[in-house]
């Protein structure tokens, strides 16, 4: 019951950890300061790869295979993440002349896959479970490969993107956390079972752990550029919303599969974007160290948007 309140208030628990985070930013940048380290390496990375492996302990081989099969609405769906929010990010990014670190930072949230939070949200709006969580699946192995390049692209227009690097950091904390949970599904399915109760609450807690870390630790920079982040990053999902259910009903998927598909497309996994920006490597890709600490900013209140919006949606939805 208390598991259920929690997750069914994901949006209100975000949105409280960020002001905390700003009253307070000690409770939250220990995350992602870079302080504390586990086997080497920090602690941002570390929270990020049990967020995936979380998602790992939930999944089957047999997952892996029915993605294989690719029905229309999963197809489409997973195709209109990679299309419509990089070329969203890009646009907004120009069209509003955000400044390097910002316009990067922004590109690279809209290049990532979609966050579990989703998957959370499409139950709330009675979507399609299934659908979402095969998307969010999909995309996310899909993202391994296609975030570093869609970056390179469209970020390049920035600054040089260091793609080998983004690659390398996306099989660590993504892929290999993944599949090192699947396997530990088929190899202990009654343990896997005891604790996947307990994982949305996990990957609950770092997320919002992991986003007020990048807002008390770069508040300043939000505070001298508030205006133009929060329209930018508003503007980057409700566009990511709108398109992902019109272009759905376009494609002639039901309105169930359409409201599913919008939610997965206008959810980003934000946790992922700014734990990538916040590598050391990452930053060292800019000339101006206040640039490169922009550069993780947008994600962090992109992570505010997708989740404010996505549940309003979500119980509008669930009314109709």
């Amino acid at each position: 019951m208390m598991l259920r309140t929690i997750t069914n208030n994901f949006a209100v628990l975000t949105v409280v950890g960020v002001a905390l985070a700003w009253v307070f930013p000690p409770a939250f940048t220990w995350m992602t300061d870079g302080s504390i380290r586990i086997a080497g390496q920090p602690l941002l990375s570390v929270a990020l790869g049990l967020i995936m492996l979380a998602m790992g302990l939930t999944l089957t081989f047999e997952d892996y295979r029915n993605l294989t099969k690719l029905p229309r609405a999963l197809a489409a769906g997973v195709a209109l993440q990679f299309a419509v929010m990089p070329l969203a990010g890009y646009a907004i990014a120009k069209g509003m002349g955000l400044e390097q670190g910002l316009a990067v930072g922004l590109i690279l949230v809209a290049c990532c896959p979609g966050g579990t939070a989703s998957n959370i949200v499409a139950y709330l709006a009675r979507g399609n479970v299934a659908l979402s969580v095969a998307m969010t699946m999909a995309s996310t192995l899909a993202a391994v490969a296609l975030t570093p390049l869609l970056t390179g692209a469209l970020a390049g227009a920035y600054v040089e993107i260091d793609r080998w690097n983004l690659l390398i950091n996306m099989v660590a904390i993504v892929l290999v956390p993944v599949v090192l949970g699947t396997l530990l599904n088929r190899l202990f399915p009654r343990a896997a079972g005891a604790v996947s109760g307990l994982l949305p609450l996990v990957a609950i807690v770092l997320v919002i752990l992991i986003v007020g870390g990048i807002v008390g630790g770069a508040k300043d920079q939000i505070a001298s550029h508030a205006g133009v982040l929060l329209l930018a990053t508003f503007l980057l999902h409700a566009v990511g919303f709108a398109l992902g259910f019109v272009l759905a009903r376009m494609l002639r998927l039901g309105v169930t599969e359409a409201r599913t598909i919008s939610i997965e497309v206008g959810m980003q996994n934000s946790g992922l974007g700014s734990g990538l920006a916040k590598t050391p490597a990452f930053a060292a890709q800019f000339a101006d160290i206040t640039q490169a600490a922009l550069a993780p900013v947008p994600a962090a209140i992109s992570a505010v948007w997708h989740v404010v919006i996505g549940s309003l949606l979500a119980g509008w939805w669930r009314r109709g």
